[in-house]
């Protein structure tokens, strides 16, 4: 299977933390993008949301839209408000031919507990699972039908953290429901990142591809520290850098012949991990692992 290496933009500003990498251009982000060998890139702060303009910022660089995050909130709305909501971050997306979107659904407060200790979050009731599998399904077969599918983003700090919930929310949601599969959030989770995989490889549509220093993860959960503490601290980093088993991750996407993005997401400090550096190791640590699992990687010259 051929698939594209892809990037967030997060390595160089902070969506979370915006004086992180805030004084960095959106230019040097895409120059730098370029130059490490990326095909695309998600879409940060910084990236104008207007198609036009989008679409001229990246047009220098030749890279395309991967997808873009959305703080979902489909706990607490029905769909046609949901649907409402996200519908002008859809549009964008489609404008600029990209096929997902990333949902996360962030109700009741993934954004104000980031510092606050890990174990503090929002959960469901066991009898909540039922009704939110087919809210989440109904609002995924709308976006379907819009033309950007969903990738469902589990994410430390949100009602669908670890692995245990990632299985309840397949075995209560429609195939419209993809699963963007995220190795550091399981692993910091407390998850098994090639067995939650190996579980569900068939509904996986998007990756992000984020390595784990261990050590500093068994501190983090040992001590119950913040999410951003734990970023700040350097816990994430580019795959191939850390302590997590890309090649068992990347063997299992291909034989179940995953063929979308695989997009280097490691948050870190600026300031500490320079951007360009990580970039570049990211994707040639990645690029090796997946032509190692059998994957054929599009490349730059492949795309032009």
């Amino acid at each position: 299977m051929t698939i594209k290496i892809g990037v967030n933009p997060i390595g160089w500003t902070n969506d979370d933390v915006p004086e992180l990498g805030g004084d960095t251009p959106l230019t040097t982000c895409l120059s730098e993008i370029r130059q490490s060998g990326y095909l695309g890139t998600e879409l940060g702060y910084k990236f104008p949301r207007e198609s036009s303009a989008l679409r001229a910022a990246l047009l220098p660089y030749g890279l395309a839209v991967v997808s873009g995050w959305w703080d979902g909130r489909i706990l607490d709305r029905d769909v046609d408000a949901e649907f409402e909501a996200v519908l002008p971050h859809l549009s964008l997306l489609r404008d600029l031919g990209a096929e997902l979107v990333v949902y996360a659904d962030t109700s009741r407060g993934r954004h104000d507990a980031i510092w606050r200790p890990i174990s503090q979050r929002p959960r469901l009731m066991d009898g909540d699972w039922p009704g939110y599998g087919r809210k989440l399904t109904a609002l995924a077969e709308r976006m379907a039908e819009f033309g950007v599918g969903m990738a469902f983003h589990h994410h430390m700090g949100t009602v669908v953290e670890t692995d245990d919930e990632v299985d309840r929310l397949m075995s209560v949601t429609g195939p419209a429901v993809g699963l963007l599969y995220d190795s550091g959030h399981c692993a910091f989770s407390g998850g098994q990142p090639v067995a939650l995989a190996r579980r569900h490889a068939r509904r996986i549509v998007h990756v992000h591809c984020k390595d784990v220093r261990l050590a500093k993860l068994r501190q983090a959960r040992r001590t119950d520290m913040s999410f951003m503490d734990s970023v700040l601290d350097g816990l994430f980093t580019v795959p191939g850098d850390g302590g997590l088993d890309f090649p068992a991750i990347l063997a299992t996407l291909c034989e179940a012949d995953f063929a979308g993005w695989l997009v280097v997401e490691a948050e870190q400090d600026p300031e500490k991990a320079h951007p360009l550096t990580f970039a570049r190791m990211g994707h040639d640590n990645l690029a090796a692992m997946a032509r190692a699992a059998g994957f054929v990687v599009q490349d730059q010259t492949a795309s032009r």
